[in-house]
């Protein structure tokens, strides 16, 4: 199925996702549709424009690729499935996802992995191939991020105030990390090699949506972040 999106409202294109029975669906001329394909399951959407907030939220299994850029919320809440961005990422990407897998060719905002958590046996996976905003993976309780620093020139592969009160999941960032600060509550050190296994199955799939080597990017030194259980964000509160 092909639909053209320039003249139709998020609700009324959402139904025409729902409603048809095509499993490979291609949509033209989005323009900022917020909420596209929430909650849907079994369908293969290619998306060409501008998806709007949102794309993805609850997503339950199927797959989404966009052929340029997508805004804020990226993969809310998803369950299950793909998401798959050839372009940057607004910010809170991925925000309390519990199972699926987010892809980003370029960069991501701030907030991206915010109260990501894995949920019995889905572990929810994010690679962003370039730099990040502000607050990376904060609040993060389970799951895995993955930051390559491909593009972004000599700015740091990460901004401020990165996994601010993280709690579970992993995370690992293609850089030295020197002169970024860590809170108190997280541990962080280079990554070996057989750690750096655990992820080559995902940057493999990253270079199978954008191109590249997964032995030349792994071959380059990760910072791996993990929460410290012996200090954990709990005590930072006051009991009453």
């Amino acid at each position: 199925m092909e639909l053209n999106a320039a003249n139709l409202g998020f609700q009324e294109l959402n139904e025409c996702l729902r409603e048809t029975d095509d499993r490979q669906i291609t949509l033209s001329g989005c323009i900022g549709q917020r909420f596209i394909a929430a909650g849907m399951s079994g369908k293969e959407i290619g998306i060409h424009g501008i998806p709007g907030n949102a794309l993805g939220a609850y997503l339950n299994g199927s797959v989404i690729e966009t052929f340029g850029n997508a805004q804020d919320a990226v993969g809310d809440t998803m369950n299950d499935g793909e998401i798959i961005v050839h372009g940057n990422i607004g910010d809170a990407a991925g925000y309390a996802m519990r199972g699926g897998k987010i892809f980003v060719k370029g960069n991501a905002g701030y907030r991206a992995g915010i109260h990501m958590k894995a949920y019995q046996d889905k572990v929810p996976v994010m690679v962003i191939g370039g730099r990040t905003g502000s607050f990376l993976g904060e609040y993060q309780a389970g799951g895995i991020i993955i930051v390559l620093g491909l593009s972004g020139g000599e700015k740091p592969i990460v901004s401020n105030f990165p996994c601010t009160g993280m709690h579970g999941g992993k995370l690992f960032l293609r850089s030295d990390c020197a002169g970024i600060h860590f809170p108190h509550q997280v541990h962080h050190h280079p990554a070996s090699a057989g750690e750096l296994e655990e992820i080559r199955g995902y940057v493999a799939e990253f270079c199978a949506h954008f191109g590249g080597d997964p032995d030349e990017i792994l071959h380059a030194e990760f910072t791996l972040v993990t929460p410290d259980s012996g200090n954990p964000y709990k005590q930072m509160y006051v009991a009453n």
